[in-house]
């Protein structure tokens, strides 16, 4: 395999890979701004209530969130094919542009249909153009830290949820929500647009100096010499769904408990909104935590091995937080780190873990394509919760679903392995 240490413009791609991560973590952070959605929405809905004359609520808003969380996949995909064809830089740029413009438009919007359009289309699709290729080509970068390299740089994504809404928060107190989204908007378009031009593709069969790639593909292995598969080469093959339902399977778990973990708090165990605020964040940083443990682990004993431990530890997590709910705060709390870790983890090695089945040089349209599973999973998993609590009025029976749903992705985690075996 050719070694890319030096090109004829001088690029020393073993050093600028660590600059490449720094900017990509910098960006995530920036687009992970789509997940401060619920810090806008009822000062939006105050809004919009008082111009309008019809009351609403943050409720009536939620289609705004839906459509901008769930059309991401659309544009990871073409952001892949683009990423392939001219680099990731330019593709990350107008990203930026047209996620920073989306917020602008919210700045200006004076009903629901402006706040989707904005939000929801502009916002939602942008992320997926930056985000595939900024995880994709950091991977690519490093095939001797693959994991965790996809843990840190999923990590710079889900710790924005944590970072962003105080700033958000910080930013309607003093001027308003119009002047916030107007100015968080052009923030981030400035600081993406700064940050872009750090980026530069990893090229085809780049390999770090120093590093000597595995001379086979070793089960234990966190990463593989695996044949470089297009995409219409991954859709043939039936391993490529066994790991998009794994991919559900774990997502759909965490979205269960992360959709409504401040109601779940608060219904469960008599927490104050507060104190159900407190624990949003806990989730949201043992979520961080999570993607780069994880992606270390797999880096040491392989995606699989560490993917078949986080289904376990994730059926025990739902398992105590159906016992919790006798009242046990401690119980919960436990119960609740466990499903972030989790969670964490899926998004963390499975970047890695698709380019080590698929091979690294197709892999940013590959992962847009797996990414798929997670996109239903954001869909469903926030539906089937919603709607055991409306039948049920408790939220018990969801967390034994989620049970179901994990112990379902322990067993695929075998099937992957015959698969994997077969080879």
């Amino acid at each position: 395999m050719e070694k890319h240490k030096e090109t004829h413009s001088g690029i020393n791609y073993t050093k600028r890979r660590w600059l490449v991560l720094l900017a990509s973590c910098v960006i995530n952070l920036c687009i992970g701004a789509l997940y401060a959605w619920s810090v806008f929405a009822g000062p939006m809905a105050a809004y919009l209530s008082d111009i309008s004359g019809t009351e609403l609520t943050a409720a009536d808003l939620a289609i705004v969130f839906s459509v901008g969380n769930g059309l991401g996949f659309i544009t990871m995909i073409g952001g892949g094919f683009l990423n392939q064809k001219i680099g990731p830089k330019w593709v990350i740029f107008w990203g930026g542009v047209l996620f920073g413009l989306g917020y602008v438009i919210c700045g200006f919007a004076a009903d629901t249909a402006m706040l989707v359009v904005g939000y929801g289309l502009f916002s939602g699709l942008a992320m997926g153009l930056a985000y595939g290729c900024t995880i994709s080509n950091s991977v690519k970068f490093f095939p001797d830290k693959a994991g965790l390299v996809g843990g840190i740089a999923t990590a710079s994504y889900g710790i924005s949820s944590v970072i962003i809404p105080p700033i958000a928060n910080a930013l309607i107190d003093s001027l308003g929500v119009n002047r916030a989204f107007m100015t968080m908007g052009a923030a981030i378009i400035l600081v993406v647009g700064v940050f872009s031009q750090m980026i530069v593709k990893c090229p085809d069969g780049f390999v770090p100096d120093g590093w000597t790639p595995p001379a086979k593909k070793e089960e234990s292995g966190a990463q593989n010499t695996a044949a470089d598969m297009d995409w219409k080469e991954m859709l043939a093959a039936p391993v490529f769904y066994v790991m998009l339902v794994m991919l559900f399977f774990g997502a759909v778990l965490g979205m269960m408990a992360i959709s409504q973990a401040s109601n779940i708090a608060q219904s469960m165990i008599g927490m104050t909104p507060a104190a159900a605020a407190i624990v949003v964040s806990i989730l949201a940083l043992f979520n961080t935590f999570g993607r780069i443990l994880a992606g270390m682990v797999s880096d040491r004993i392989g995606c699989i091995q560490t993917l078949t431990g986080v289904f376990v530890i994730a059926i025990a997590a739902m398992g105590i937080l159906y016992i919790s709910g006798n009242g046990s705060a401690a119980l919960f709390y436990v119960g609740i780190c466990l499903i972030g870790v989790c969670f964490g983890s899926f998004m963390g090695v499975y970047p890695s873990f698709t380019a080590g089945q698929f091979g690294r040089k197709n892999s940013s349209v590959n992962y847009g394509i797996m990414f798929i599973g997670f996109n239903i999973a954001g869909l469903l998993g926030p539906m089937i919760v919603s709607r055991v609590f409306q039948q049920t009025g408790d939220y018990g029976n969801a967390f034994l679903i989620a049970m179901a749903f994990a112990a379902a992705g322990l067993a695929l985690s075998f099937v992957y392995r015959r698969f994997q075996k077969a080879e």
